[in-house]
């Protein structure tokens, strides 16, 4: 893209540095100088831990029917009159327990502003002022709507909209663009808009979710006998509907096995998270690990590819019931080896993929 494009406003006049319109009527609206937007999407975070909200958080969060697909009339009575009078009690006090108390936020949202942050002080060395980071989540704030306004206000003509996923799933990407397509279809001007696809098996991804775990063995005062890589779990039915996650995080496991040039029996695939009463993709994290320790396994870590940074199901989930399962059945040593966050490696993968889908728009 040319200097003399990112200059050109829709009525034809060119601004000059200042950004304001030469040649405009007195009663032509501001135009901001064009620029192109790259967004940040992650799942989402309550703004608080006490009883309300989590409701809200949790309502807007089970309420997509990407999350729960159950035809409305049977899940909503059941959602709003007896799950979320009981479950923001059990979710506010898993928040509580890893709470960023210095910024009063979730670890969630401390660490995607972060990447976010990390992430447009390497595109500037590249792009300078003519590409814009921001990020956004899909439940909560910042809302993925005020973002997107904030962006076209901000002269982004063009988006390029990142959901932090490395496996493709309906529940998680999907949900994420849906939200960004219904600003969209509010907008009486809509920037041109691409999103980013699943990254589960980009070299760079792969090598900074390797080296995470290299360091973690090297660290450990013993090896761990069993690395357990926990993905998020999905519903069975979504795998014979289409959905191409389990695949791919089979996929994954693989293509880091072989990174690490470790054999079979050294990496397990399992699933977490299951909610409701269906068959979920398995075998269950915090079934199988209890099960490794009957077998003898004293000592196993555990890595979460699927998720970008650490949250929830990471630092309570893992870090404390699947952990507690494992010892529990007779383990010793547990080691759980933080998401790639904003690791310097992490973030280069993250501007690889970025550049990569930027291309044709601006160049370096």
């Amino acid at each position: 893209m040319t200097t003399r494009q990112l200059e050109q406003d829709p009525c034809g006049l060119e601004r000059p540095g200042s950004g304001r319109l030469a040649q405009a009527p007195a009663d032509h609206p501001p135009v901001p100088g064009k620029r192109v937007g790259v967004l940040l999407a992650n799942l989402g975070t309550p703004d608080a831990t006490d009883y309300w909200s989590m409701r809200r958080y949790l309502s807007e969060f089970l309420s997509d029917k990407r999350v729960v697909d159950y035809p409305g009339w049977k899940w909503q009575p059941l959602l709003q009159l007896i799950i979320l009078s009981r479950r923001p009690f059990s979710s506010g006090k898993a928040y509580r327990g890893i709470w960023n108390r210095e910024k009063d936020e979730s670890p969630l949202l401390t660490i995607t502003r972060d990447q976010a942050r990390k992430v447009a002080e390497g595109l500037h060395g590249l792009y300078g002022d003519r590409v814009k980071v921001d990020f956004c989540m899909r439940y909560g704030n910042p809302s993925t709507d005020s973002v997107l306004r904030r962006m076209q206000a901000q002269g982004c003509e063009r988006i390029l909209f990142f959901p932090l996923y490395p496996q493709y799933a309906s529940p998680t990407t999907a949900t994420a663009n849906d939200q960004a397509f219904r600003t969209l279809m509010r907008l009486k001007w809509q920037p041109a808009f691409r999103t980013v696809p699943a990254y589960f098996d980009h070299p760079a991804y792969l090598e900074a979710l390797a080296a995470s775990v290299r360091e973690a063995y090297d660290a450990a005062v013993s090896p761990p006998e069993v690395l357990v890589a926990s993905y998020h779990g999905v519903p069975k039915r979504y795998l014979m509907e289409g959905d191409p996650y389990h695949c791919q995080c089979q996929k994954t496991t693989r293509l880091l096995k072989e990174r690490l040039g470790w054999d079979d029996d050294a990496i397990v695939t399992t699933f977490q998270s299951k909610f409701g009463p269906e068959e979920w993709v398995g075998p269950a994290t915090v079934e199988h690990v209890a099960e490794l320790a009957r077998q003898g396994r004293r000592h196993i870590a555990v890595v979460s590819p699927a998720f970008a940074a650490d949250c929830v199901e990471t630092l309570e989930e893992i870090n404390e019931e699947i952990k507690a399962s494992f010892l529990e059945a007779g383990g010793e040593r547990f080691t759980y080896i933080p998401c790639l966050n904003d690791r310097d490696d992490h973030i280069v993968a993250l501007q690889a993929i970025i550049r990569n889908e930027l291309a044709g728009w601006v160049e370096p």
